[in-house]
């Protein structure tokens, strides 16, 4: 538990029940901690009332109201709280009702200590699968909706011309098939950028490249991608467009090759150290989707040969987004607000 939690807890409680008994509550709100939750959430949110959004950093904010939302920084003193962390600590009225879901799709890093998930009323996972691994963990507040943040993938939003739209925008070649490199956060010790950054270049004479970093990863890398005039470095925080125009992904552990599996497109994957946080389960389902390579001198060979051969490792791909997400029909974000409204509606 954050240490902070300890501090303001009484304090914040004491200010909770006045406000409670003078029916000055904030009613349901939204945290968003980064840009990038409102992404993960939106496809659930737009189901929902219209609610005010607490933003954790200006930024934040900022990034909120250019969406033409309600936003207030935080502290926040309300009914009942929505986000895509295990956060609730920041909000530690003991009758506030919380609502949690994964920030990134299934479990590629461990689940962390098994209190921070009970804080919620409910806590959203994206498959039964990983309910099940979450209830033997005693996380009694697990259950599944589906990958709200992936439904624009299934339900029909992203047509021929928004597609080609963001081709343009990455100025891909029409000739040239297009490769999208990710990476989780290099302090992590489980990602790979140091092993393709370098490749690009090269790659870039026969591929479109595509890259997607962590917001955490070092900035010596991100500067290094932004000077790359061979590549298109993505800026933006929804990256799903992306995806969609892309033939292929090389990643490491990012959560973000499970949005792909579910694509059910050729995957690379770089063999990294193993950590703390590594999972063996992970370890084996990547070796599963994927074709594993270890350094970037294998990536061009790599490559054709998964082009060549992108129904190599379909069914394990398919099975593997199953596991993962259970069904992808584009309605893990109905399923999640249905089942906030009810849990409301129970309690008022």
């Amino acid at each position: 538990m954050v240490f902070s939690y300890y501090i303001f807890k009484y304090p914040y409680q004491l200010i909770w029940n006045f406000l409670n008994i003078i029916n000055r509550n904030s009613g349901v709100v939204v945290y968003c901690a980064d840009p990038m939750d409102y992404i993960v959430m939106k496809p659930a949110l737009i189901f929902l009332p219209e609610m005010t959004y607490y933003a954790k950093n200006k930024t934040t904010a900022d990034y909120l109201k250019k969406q033409n939302l309600p936003v207030k920084r935080l502290a926040c003193f309300p009914k009942a709280v929505i986000m895509c962390r295990h956060a609730a600590y920041k909000f530690p009225g003991k009758y506030i009702l919380k609502f949690g879901m994964r920030h990134g799709a299934y479990h590629f890093k461990k689940f962390t200590n098994a209190r921070n998930y009970n804080m919620f009323e409910v806590y959203m996972l994206t498959s039964s699968a990983e309910v099940a691994i979450a209830r033997e963990l005693g996380i009694a507040s697990a259950k599944a909706v589906g990958f709200p943040k992936i439904d624009p993938l299934f339900n029909g939003s992203y047509n021929k011309e928004l597609l080609n739209k963001t081709r343009s925008k990455a100025g891909a070649n029409q000739k040239k098939r297009t490769v999208i490199f990710t990476a989780t956060w290099d302090s992590s010790g489980m990602s790979a950028i140091e092993k393709w950054i370098n490749f690009l270049p090269v790659l870039s004479q026969d591929y479109n490249i595509l890259v997607t970093v962590h917001p955490w990863t070092s900035q010596k890398y991100k500067q290094k991608l932004s000077a790359m005039k061979q590549i298109y470095f993505i800026q933006d925080y929804d990256v799903l467009p992306f995806l969609a125009i892309a033939d292929i992904m090389v990643g490491d552990t990012s959560s973000i090759i499970a949005e792909f599996c579910a694509l059910d497109k050729p995957i690379i994957t770089f063999k990294v150290n193993q950590t703390d946080r590594t999972l063996p389960e992970i370890t084996q389902l990547l070796k599963s989707i994927s074709y594993r390579v270890e350094e970037s001198y294998q990536l061009k060979e790599a490559i054709a040969y998964c082009l060549k051969n992108p129904r190599e490792k379909q069914r394990e791909r398919q099975s593997a987004a199953k596991l993962m997400f259970d069904k992808l029909d584009g309605k893990a974000g109905q399923r999640a607000a249905n089942m906030i409204k009810h849990k409301i509606s129970n309690f008022t």
